[in-house]
């Protein structure tokens, strides 16, 4: 009976080992899913939110985009609005220049030569067009001098005032479209003359100042496409 008490617990022993290893084994495989569950989670989470991010960059983007289309077109509107104006004042030039030509002397300024006038004036004017802003005041504040009350007095000033404007020199500007406004409020370039003199506000940092005369401009003369570059103007601010 001695012998067999050890071999008893031998046994015992030996069977014991592998039920503790299987609950080791158990625990140890519980632990492993807990931390890829949570690795999982944690991965899931980081997806997501940058996914939320994406989809509001985008958003935003679209947004962006939306109102730089909506930018453009009212700048290519009113583009094409000043080209317009730009062929129907050459024609007026034209139409213009002929009556004076064909009206022989008397006409413009007294003691003037109709045909030196309109030379005079349609060289300043083609320097404006060549892109010679400098040379164009130059030219335009010469022919006023000579002519201060010629047939071509309103749209030498306004051109003036034009090529001030290009030439930076916004005071001059400002003199130039003023005095269109002044003396002939009338005249078919009076309405450009005050959206020119908006531009020379705006150039000069004044804003609020810029704004009123747009606003004055809608108000005086509702019906001239100058009024509807200021409306869109307006609304852009």
């Amino acid at each position: 009976m001695k012998r067999l008490l050890p071999l008893a617990a031998l046994l015992a022993l030996s069977s014991a080992g592998p039920a503790q290893a299987g609950l080791f084994d158990d625990a140890e495989a519980r632990r492993q899913i807990t931390e890829m569950r949570q690795d999982l989670e944690s991965r899931l989470e980081t997806t997501s939110r940058g996914q939320l991010e994406l989809a509001n960059q985008n958003e935003q983007l679209r947004a962006e985009v939306a109102r730089l289309n909506g930018q453009i077109e009212l700048l290519v509107n009113e583009v094409e609005t000043l080209k317009q104006r730009q062929r129907d004042f050459y024609v007026d030039l034209d139409t213009r220049l002929r009556q004076i030509e064909s009206a022989g002397p008397g006409a413009g300024a007294a003691n003037a030569d109709p045909a030196a006038e309109s030379g005079e004036y349609e060289a300043a004017l083609n320097l404006l067009k060549d892109g010679k802003h400098s040379e164009a005041l130059v030219a335009f504040d010469a022919f006023l001098a000579k002519y201060p009350s010629g047939s071509f007095s309103a749209g030498a000033h306004f051109w003036a005032g034009n090529a001030a404007l290009q030439a930076k020199d916004v005071n001059a500007a400002n003199k130039h479209f003023n005095t269109v406004l002044t003396r002939w409020p009338n005249e078919n370039v009076a309405p450009d003359a005050m959206l020119g003199l908006a531009n020379s506000q705006q150039a000069l940092g004044d804003a609020p100042t810029s704004r009123r005369t747009l606003q004055a401009l809608v108000e005086r003369y509702p019906q001239s496409n100058a009024a509807q570059v200021a409306r869109q103007r307006l609304g852009q601010r």
